[in-house]
């Protein structure tokens, strides 16, 4: 059932051992507090991941509600999932760029029409997955080369933390990620779970309070006092036009007392690069894996044979990824956050979701909201961005670890380590004219490549999810 649910019992209790199905709900207050919940707990990492990569959180989080609809209508409400903001793309987004002129709008057009490409083709992986079966995506990425493509995604990222963020207020980015590591380690549950979030806050509000009473910071800020090498001024950052340390406030709230209340989103269209497109495609191997992942952890918790329904999933995150970039917006991927909620509350209703949704659209429709949440101090997206990518790292290692890939057998461990250290360099490799292939993406290829050239030379097949050999 897609749209039309049952009430659960007397719609306002569960009783010990029971669950609210997906097609069933409370009464319509209690599914609002539910939908809230869902709306908090993927809020942190869907206006994050937009500012690391530079586009707008307020597109994005109305994008989220849009691409969450069109995915519980694809999935015909089978499967209850929230559509947020993707990590996997940061490290090609990046490449992006430094390649097209940093942070400008026609950096942002380049940006959106590359990752709405990498939708086109997701969404071609979750249709051959449906009619051919999710063999088919475990043959090609099997375990060692899906835990190997999202470790280099996350560990691929250091440099930004290390070269962007954390020279811009070291000490803030110190204590950012401490109140962090506090909040994930000791509070448990919900509060524990929007840990990155808490640690967001309260790394901008140091930021203030440090400009109130130690003053402004020098520090290099992207984009801004721009010098040649003769100390002159000059317009455009590139080889010969970089930016140098200057006094500054770290919190400018000057763009967030200028915006309005109401209002409709910068929007923009995206624009088609062939080498932008190539940047960005790796993650879409992670974002099969993470699909599939989800999707299977909801049958397990649901109790219900979703297996009809995985390569549906897969093409309704590339469907939402599609539409949410058409605007301007992020990628978009279903979120484990927003599983744990539902494990802890037992309550499955895509009612839930269709709530969400509508609220994360009507906060979409607030500039100073958006204004707000730009003006986020480089040094705290440095505490902050320090964690979530070595966390995406290790869930490469997690994947291995479940799967129990064998690393004595060098077709494993020979392209998978080699990959991963170009990505983490990030080395570049000129192809030709003004293509390079570097970091992410020329990592991923080494791993894929590498790893099927390897098995076909040693007569071996890649062994399934779960094997000893991985």
């Amino acid at each position: 059932m897609v749209l039309g649910w049952t009430k659960h019992g007397d719609g306002k209790h569960l009783a010990p051992g029971e669950v609210v199905r997906p097609d069933e709900r409370l009464s319509w207050p209690r599914m609002v507090g539910f939908g809230a919940q869902h709306v908090i707990a993927m809020f942190g990492a869907t206006f994050v991941f937009p500012l690391v990569m530079g586009l707008d959180p307020n597109v994005a989080v109305m994008m989220s509600g849009v691409a969450t609809i069109l995915f519980l209508l694809i999935v015909k409400g089978k499967v209850p999932s929230y559509l947020g903001t993707s990590a996997s793309f940061v490290g090609g987004v990046l490449a992006i760029r430094a390649a097209y002129g940093g942070d400008t709008a026609g950096a942002d057009a380049i940006v959106t029409g590359a990752i709405l490409v990498a939708g086109f083709v997701l969404a071609l992986a979750g249709l051959a997955v449906h009619f051919l079966g999710v063999q088919i995506i475990h043959r090609v990425f099997p375990p060692v080369v899906t835990g190997a493509v999202v470790m280099l995604i996350g560990f691929g990222l250091a440099y930004v933390v290390a070269d962007v963020y954390w020279p811009q207020d070291h000490w803030v980015a110190l204590i950012t990620m401490l109140v962090t590591f506090l909040v994930i380690v000791f509070f448990k549950g919900f509060v524990g779970r929007i840990g990155v979030l808490i640690g967001l806050i309260a790394g901008f509000v140091l930021s203030w309070v440090l400009d109130k009473t130690a003053g402004a910071v020098t520090s290099v800020l992207p984009g801004a006092n721009l010098r040649d090498a003769a100390g002159a001024s000059c317009p455009a950052e590139g080889t010969y036009c970089v930016a140098t340390a200057f006094p500054h406030d770290r919190v400018n709230f000057d763009s967030v007392a200028s915006a309005p209340w109401f209002g409709v989103p910068n929007f923009h269209a995206p624009d088609f690069k062939t080498s932008a497109v190539l940047l960005v495609l790796p993650a879409v191997i992670a974002l099969i894996a993470e699909n599939i992942g989800h999707v299977k952890a909801v049958g397990e918790m649901t109790g219900a044979d979703v297996d009809p329904y995985v390569g549906r999933a897969v093409m309704a995150d590339g469907v939402g990824t599609m539409v949410a970039s058409a605007v301007g917006g992020s990628p978009t991927t279903t979120y484990a956050e927003n599983i744990g909620v539902m494990a802890a509350t037992k309550v499955y209703s895509t009612a839930a979701y269709y709530i969400a949704a509508i609220i994360a659209i009507l906060f979409g429709l607030c500039p100073k909201f958006g204004a707000l949440v730009a003006a986020t101090p480089g040094g705290v997206l440095g505490g902050v961005t320090v964690i979530l990518y070595g966390m995406i790292g290790l869930l490469g290692a997690r994947i291995w670890i479940e799967n129990r890939v064998d690393f004595s057998d060098p077709v494993n461990m020979v392209p998978i380590g080699a990959g991963i250290i170009l990505a983490i360099g990030p080395v570049s490799h000129f192809i030709g004219g003004d293509f390079t292939l570097e970091g992410i993406a020329l990592g991923t290829i080494v791993v894929l490549g590498g790893y099927h050239l390897l098995r076909a030379i040693a007569g071996r097949p890649a062994r399934p999810a779960g094997s000893e050999a991985g």
